[in-house]
């Protein structure tokens, strides 16, 4: 809009002579012109009291009004002021979100039935009235892959343990059922996961349809633990499937994204419930580089936490127990001495950013490493010369922190992930089992020096992990050579604060991050993202080109085929999945 000033001057030429002008008219040449004025002057005096006490009364008849009309309450004096605020949300009003806070969205659609014939009804409801239900798990996918505002379908109570057979190390659960929950409740049996993914909260059903994963080079991806699924689809009901019932099918859905149908029931192999000893030390590239090969083929997990402008690379080892005659446990530093270090910045950030404590907060020396980690990031997180130092004392901290630990595998093998957090984690091939091609050291490497060149904020640590392939096509390992295993590695920004100036601002220095990471790195090695951290990019051209990639990596075309058939009404779908995988009609 133009200013006020320039669309008067525009408007007439009286107007425009006006305001360039005040004396617009010349004086005319009047006998007695003083005798005029004087009267002139006494006349206009009185008529602006009258003008300026007309206006008086309006303003104060208008204030009478509004106050009367909108009175506050009687507490008003003692509230303060708010510049604005939201109207409260109606009680039907779901408001869903992701974990870290990243995604979240608002539905009145909220479905969770309580066993198959529910959820059989739903979807047969939906699809008549084409209403959305997209099926959404516990909300751990930090890209908000099952959130849709349209309406969503959970499982949490369809959550039971069907069947448990000892002999054949098998247990068949309703998906709705979380890994903590399942691993308690195989304990008595002797059984236990082949592998985890770092956290265990995550709904079966969900870890299976994103293409979860642990690490270890012989593992393979959590899907491949799956023997047979039933699914209920929007167009045909409920589908058995597994290798023998509809194997195309069966591989197709086990990494579906939801959007096949929703699982229902999944039987998974198991093994013996086992310890594992956990091995903890610090290296550097130049030491990995020598025993990488001999490590991947020796360790039964192994995984590396590389630590942005430090030499420091963190190794963590895990083996059964068997393989191990007298482990030494006992670690060289107590946990207050690995800490001490981590806690001295903290104390001299809070003097450099002059940051009093609040008195409600807890003490430092209660903190975790990872919560310290936050509070440190907090004070300055996109300042690269304060995460530097941050990075640094955890690369201290990791240093006191080697040595050994004994545990259950499920217990050994998960992770302190931190707090709410942005993340982008790729998948690449690394050659085989037999003959790695060292491409994942390669990838380390040249992403380090990124990060220093571009001088990105980022923090530690960059975890990376190994898996054998997987048979499912839409899994980001999916190899049809028995001996492959792939790389993933994730990179990182925390979301420290509740701040939204802050968030906000990470979120941009996160994707620039990322950006470099995409634009560098990952049309050389091949390597695509996971589906729970996959993000869509609002550029029009952009998304064409992850389109592209995606269609080059994955068997598109079978799995929008197969969408059509069982939900031709992509009742299942969001609207992050209709731009990754486009289909011609728009029926909802």
């Amino acid at each position: 809009m133009q200013p006020l000033f320039s669309r008067l001057l525009r408007r007439s030429p009286l107007v425009r002579h006006h305001l360039l002008n005040p004396n617009p008219y010349p004086k005319p040449n009047i006998p007695h012109l003083h005798l005029l004025r004087t009267v002139s002057s006494s006349s206009s005096a009185d008529s602006d009291i009258r003008k300026y006490a007309g206006y008086f009364v309006l303003v104060l008849g208008c204030g009478a009004a509004t106050y009367y009309s909108f009175p506050f309450p009687a507490d008003a004096k003692h509230k303060k002021a708010q510049i604005f605020k939201y109207a409260p949300l109606p009680d039907d009003l779901h408001t869903v979100s992701n974990w870290s806070g990243t995604h979240e969205v608002a539905t009145r659609v909220f479905i969770q039935p309580e066993s198959i014939p529910d959820l059989e009804k739903a979807l047969k409801e939906a699809n008549e009235k084409r209403q959305r239900i997209r099926p959404v798990g516990s909300g751990l996918s930090p890209n908000g892959i099952g959130l849709s505002r349209l309406g969503m379908v959970n499982l949490a109570l369809m959550d039971k343990v069907l069947d448990v057979n000892k002999e054949a190390k098998t247990v068949r659960v309703q998906a709705g059922i979380r890994v903590s929950q399942l691993v308690d409740a195989l304990k008595e049996h002797g059984l236990t996961l082949q592998n985890f993914a770092s956290i265990r909260e995550q709904q079966i059903g969900g870890i299976i349809q994103v293409g979860a994963h642990g690490t270890g080079a012989k593992l393979p991806p959590i899907d491949e633990q799956v023997i047979s699924m039933k699914i209920v689809t929007p167009a045909k009901g409920t589908i058995e499937v597994s290798k023998e019932k509809n194997p195309e099918l069966f591989y197709l859905a086990r990494c579906g994204l939801g959007t096949l149908g929703v699982v229902a029931e999944v039987t998974l192999q198991c093994v013996e419930r086992h310890e594992l000893v956990e091995h903890t030390f610090v290296s550097n590239a130049d030491e990995i580089k020598k025993n990488h090969k001999k490590w991947l083929a020796e360790n039964k997990h192994i995984k590396y936490l590389w630590i942005p402008y430090t030499d420091t690379v963190v190794v963590v080892k895990c083996n059964p127990l068997s393989k191990w005659k007298s482990p030494k446990l006992t670690s060289k530093y107590t946990n207050d001495e690995a800490m001490q270090h981590v806690r001295n910045l903290y104390r001299e950030s809070l003097v450099k950013y002059r940051v009093e404590q609040a008195a409600d907060e807890p003490d430092i020396n209660e903190l975790s490493f990872t919560e310290l980690r936050d509070k440190l990031l907090a004070l300055d997180p996109l300042n690269k010369d304060h995460v530097v130092k941050v990075n640094k004392a955890e690369a201290e901290y990791w240093k006191r922190s080697e040595g050994y630990r004994v545990g259950w595998s499920d217990e050994i093998l998960g992770f302190d992930c931190g707090g709410q957090q942005w993340v982008s984690e790729t998948c690449f091939p690394t050659g085989s089992f037999a003959k790695p091609n060292m491409k994942d050291l390669d990838y380390m490497e040249e992403l380090m020096k990124l990060i220093e060149k571009e001088h990105v904020p980022a923090p530690a640590p960059i975890e990376q992990r190994w898996t054998a392939r997987s048979k499912s096509p839409m899994s980001p390992a999916s190899s049809p050579n028995e001996d492959d295993i792939f790389s993933w590695v994730g990179i990182i920004m925390y979301l420290p604060t509740t701040d939204p100036r802050q968030r906000k601002d990470i979120t941009e220095g996160f994707f620039h991050y990322r950006h470099l990471t995409q634009s560098t790195l990952w049309d050389h090695y091949s390597a695509f993202e996971h589906w729970a951290k996959i993000e869509v990019p609002k550029d029009k051209e952009e998304l064409a080109k992850v389109q592209d990639r995606l269609r080059k990596r994955f068997p598109v075309d079978a799995f929008n085929k197969a969408r059509k058939e069982l939900d031709p009404n992509r009742i299942l779908s969001n609207a992050k999945l209709d731009k990754l995988f486009p289909l011609l009609e728009s029926p909802v």
